[in-house]
């Protein structure tokens, strides 16, 4: 799950993480009034609130001296939709923006903590590269990100937080940062524990003219199998951001994400969906999702997923591929059966089952009545499905 750049500098800053001050407003009205409590400085920033990177680049990031150009600035970016390389071309709609305080800023350098898959353990980056995507530090200056992985009995040690101080060169600018800089690592890193994260990103972090370490931007992402622990961060998610069929996906425990083809799949397990989303493009289609039922789904499960993939208008075949192992073929059968009489097949179905219960579970199908596709072989059940999608007969 992500959230919003002011709540997660609302949730940082409760763990001790230095950040600006700032409101968030909806209107240019809020918008002036929060502008009276920031413009003593002389600057504030209006920042469009979008779960996307890129905003600056895009136009959603401006610079106001007063509060007219508070008020011109909001205007121009509330409603506007916003592209950038992580919203894909059709954008997001700015339905808030982030009133912040300004600050002088020294210098600019990357700060990020993920989750390490391959060692199980949390990895702190950190780049002299600030304000830059770290995709293109990687990429063009791979040397220049410096990294520090956290052992999980122990947890973030004052040396490592040290040793990153001293590899930005934070003592050659003065000293005293070197400590500021342990403290504000230490911090982010037990908001990343405490709060289950998946990612933390800190772009840039600033050292001001005056010698303070600020999160400048804020980006965090939440791992959903941990969100029954954290109602609170739970009630920060934004709907209005996400996919709906995500997001009703989501209710029911489904894995499921949108992608850009036309052919919807309905699966079990992840390896057997990244496989057939493989296979789609071999035989020259293009899955329209990821949707993994998982092992142990129920009927309700099966008839949610189906729902799901005839609510979204590009998919013009659905290919339903599933593997009995723990999930039993004659349930699958049941889920598309029961979700046939309640929003229809508008799309050819093509149903290749193997496993488990098979030979109940298509006599459930062929009993049905539905018009129904069936395969047996993956590349089988893949080709027919991509010339059902073009129209043509399987």
């Amino acid at each position: 799950m992500n959230i919003h750049e002011y709540q997660a500098k609302q949730l940082l800053g409760k763990y001790g993480v230095a950040v600006p001050r700032g409101k968030i407003a909806f209107t240019p009205q809020e918008a002036e009034e929060a502008a009276k409590e920031f413009l003593n400085s002389g600057v504030c920033v209006v920042k469009a609130q979008i779960h996307a990177g890129g905003r600056g680049k895009a136009g959603g990031v401006k610079l106001s001296k007063s509060r007219d150009v508070v008020v011109a600035n909001a205007k121009e970016i509330i409603g506007r939709v916003l592209v950038t390389h992580q919203t894909g071309p059709a954008g997001k709609e700015v339905k808030k923006v982030l009133i912040e305080e300004g600050c002088e800023i020294a210098k600019e350098f990357y700060l990020g903590m993920v989750v390490d898959r391959g060692t199980g353990r949390v990895a702190v980056m950190a780049s002299t590269e600030g304000g830059v995507e770290i995709e293109e530090v990687a990429a063009k200056t791979p040397e220049k990100i410096l990294k520090e992985c956290i052992d999980p009995a122990v947890g973030l040690q004052p040396y490592q937080a040290r040793n990153l101080a001293f590899a930005l060169e934070l003592n050659r600018i003065d000293k005293a940062l070197v400590n500021k800089a342990v403290k504000f690592i230490t911090a982010l890193y037990t908001a990343f524990v405490e709060s289950d994260c998946s990612m933390a990103e800190i772009n840039p972090l600033v050292i001001t003219k005056s010698g303070d370490i600020i999160a400048l931007d804020a980006k965090i992402s939440f791992d959903d199998n941990a969100l029954f622990r954290h109602k609170d961060i739970e009630g920060m998610r934004d709907l209005d951001e996400e996919d709906p069929k995500e997001v009703e996906a989501s209710r029911f425990n489904l894995n499921y994400v949108a992608l850009d083809g036309n052919i919807g799949c309905m699966v079990n397990g992840a390896g057997l969906a990244m496989a057939t989303m493989d296979i789609i493009k071999l035989s020259g289609g293009a899955p329209a999702n990821f949707l993994d039922v998982g092992g142990g789904a129920n009927k309700d499960q099966v008839t949610a997923a189906f729902k799901i993939l005839m609510s979204d208008t590009k998919v013009k075949a659905v290919l339903v591929n599933i593997f009995g192992g723990i999930m039993r073929c004659d349930i699958i059968a049941e889920g598309i059966i029961a979700a046939a009489k309640v929003v229809g097949i508008r799309a050819p179905l093509v149903v290749r089952l193997q496993g488990t219960n098979v030979e109940q579970g298509r006599k459930l199908l062929a009993e049905s009545g539905l018009n129904v596709i069936t395969a047996d072989k993956m590349d089988e059940a893949a080709d027919k499905a991509v010339k059902a999608a073009k129209g043509n007969k399987p």
